[in-house]
């Protein structure tokens, strides 16, 4: 087991035993515990009373993080030739069709997202056994399959994100920087935790919020009071 430097232990010091944190706390704590060098991300990781086996209840949703994530995202837009130059004008990194479906084909995804047209998703289904375990596979109920591909650039380089239940009902969400203010950090927790809440499938029993918590890149995770966060 690799040794713990002296800042490492500093930085768990900071973490009480069985101590639950308000939100609020836990958006100042996790800059405190944060020895990375470089610009860590936050994180937020959600465990939900579901059962993402059964269709009925699958948690998939949308959010605009009101301060964004801190990240440069680099979007290509697999579009017809007429829509190009909207794509480029809303920020698009790169955009086209055949020609980056061929760079694709040949081991080429070095970008975050990407986003299409329904009249295109034949072409680009084909890419699917490429895209798919990188999560890069545009879909509809994330909003980058439309014909509005200026406007879903827009969206996701301004701080739109989405995101999923996984097998384990866990909801795993980046939602900004170590070098973001604590208020900013709480407001984009917030922005996720109260989508997730409008999301609770009918068929979901029992507690919906099983636990909350808070960490950035290679820290300990902080957990949160459920009950403290306001509407859920």
């Amino acid at each position: 087991m690799a040794r713990l430097t002296k800042n490492q232990k500093a930085a768990l010091s900071k973490i009480e035993a069985n101590k639950l944190y308000s939100l609020q706390e836990a958006a100042s704590l996790v800059k405190e515990i944060t020895t990375t060098k470089f610009d860590s991300s936050v994180d937020i990781d959600v465990r939900l009373g579901v059962d993402p086996r059964k269709a009925n209840q699958m948690v998939r949703g949308i959010a605009t993080l009101p301060h964004g994530t801190g990240k440069t995202v680099r979007v290509l837009v697999l579009c017809t030739p007429d829509k190009v130059e909207e794509a480029k004008a809303a920020g698009a990194d790169y955009a086209g069709l055949d020609e980056y479906i061929t760079k694709i084909e040949g081991g080429w995804t070095d970008v975050d997202i990407i986003i299409t047209m329904p009249s295109v998703m034949a072409k680009v289904g084909k890419l699917g056994r490429i895209l798919g375990p990188r999560n890069l596979m545009p879909n509809p109920k994330s909003g980058t399959v439309t014909p509005e591909v200026g406007k879903a650039v827009t969206e996701v380089k301004a701080g739109k994100i989405d995101f999923k239940v996984d097998k384990t009902g866990i909801v795993h969400a980046s939602i900004g920087k170590v070098s973001f203010p604590p208020e900013k950090i709480y407001d984009n927790a917030m922005e996720v935790i109260q989508i997730i809440s409008k999301l609770k499938p009918s068929s979901a029993k029992g507690t919906y919020f099983k636990s909350i918590h808070l960490s950035s890149t290679m820290s300990k995770g902080i957990e949160i009071e459920t009950k403290s966060v306001a509407g859920i």
